[in-house]
């Protein structure tokens, strides 16, 4: 059993998180996922009102014992979301994790710190991760350039990223962005994280509330088949590669404001998608790491396989490489 200090600290028993994905991070999937040793996460803003997340706890924890978390994505809209409210179902209903996105989480975190709740704020730059220690999270997750969604505006891949947040932080950090299998978890482990979090894989599961050609799209893509969007208005956005998206270059890509495609990357779009399985319907977000899935099993079972292999990789590193002594200068 790969033991860390994530995994001590969260209760989980394997180093394995799912991330927070909208219109997938159900009851469903967050307790498969819990209840194969990992961490499972419902989406809060999946759910249309405060109460409607209340209800999606409740019915999470009908189908695992396990622990389970609740992300909560901070972004600036021009409608936002009741975010107070949110948080309170959250605080009412129990949980005891927590992942925060997007936006400064101070005021959020102080709140879940309160009522006794541990917080993960996903990053995307090791400064951002350092704020989120002083403010006092619990743990980080940190996104590099491969990831599906947001992945900042440095650009700066995993290999860097990872052992850079290692030498950073203090507290325990979880690497995202290009996971998908045993391999992955054991170089993240190897370059000082303390586990992963993956969304494109566990969206190819079984428990995975998408369409199954949706599903089928993502095993059959190669780690081509992604696009960078808002690149010019500074909010990059990575997504599935298809008329939309390459709409949404173009007309950005010769001048064209946010308005001028906002009714193409509208999030009603994307959430048909996954709900009628059309690739070309809308926008919708998925990582380079799917040229790296090839199936689309029970999503515990996925979090059982990777920890083993992850586990045969590095006792096979173990006794097989000779490290020589790094001479002293």
């Amino acid at each position: 059993m790969l033991k860390t200090r994530f995994t001590e600290e969260f209760g989980v028993e394997h180093p394995i998180v799912q991330g927070g994905m909208m219109w997938v991070g159900r009851a469903e999937l967050a307790a498969a996922v819990s209840n194969g040793g990992g961490l499972g996460i419902i989406t809060a803003l999946t759910q249309p009102t405060p109460e409607a997340l209340a209800e999606e706890i409740a019915r999470c924890k009908t189908m695992t014992d396990k622990p389970f978390g609740v992300n909560l994505t901070l972004t600036l809209s021009i409608n936002q979301p009741p975010y107070a409210e949110y948080r309170q179902a959250v605080i009412d209903s129990g949980v005891k994790i927590v992942e925060t996105a997007g936006s400064d989480p101070t005021v959020h975190v102080e709140h879940f710190k309160e009522h006794g709740i541990k917080v993960i704020h996903k990053c995307t730059s090791v400064r951002h991760a350092l704020k989120a220690q002083r403010i006092g999270v619990d743990a980080v997750s940190i996104d590099g350039f491969e990831c599906a969604g947001h992945p900042g505006e440095d650009d700066v891949p995993g290999l860097v990223l990872i052992p850079a947040a290692a030498d950073a932080l203090t507290i325990p950090f979880i690497a995202s962005g290009g996971f998908a299998d045993g391999r992955g978890l054991a170089a993240a482990l190897t370059l000082g994280a303390d586990g992963i979090n993956m969304g494109t894989r566990f969206m190819c599961t079984d428990e995975s509330p998408i369409h199954q050609k949706i599903k089928e799209q993502i095993v059959g893509a190669s780690e081509l088949d992604t696009q960078l969007i808002f690149r010019q208005l500074r909010n990059t956005m990575r997504a599935a590669k298809n008329a939309v998206s390459e709409e949404v270059v173009e007309i950005l890509g010769r001048g064209g404001r946010f308005k001028d495609v906002q009714e193409l990357v509208a999030g009603t779009r994307g959430r048909k998608v996954y709900e009628n399985g059309d690739p070309e319907a809308g926008i919708w977000t998925v990582g380079m790491v799917q040229g790296l899935i090839h199936d689309i099993p029970p999503a515990g079972e996925l979090v059982r396989r990777i920890a083993a292999e992850a586990e045969q990789v590095l006792t096979a590193l173990t006794r097989n490489v000779i490290v020589d002594p790094v001479p002293v200068a």
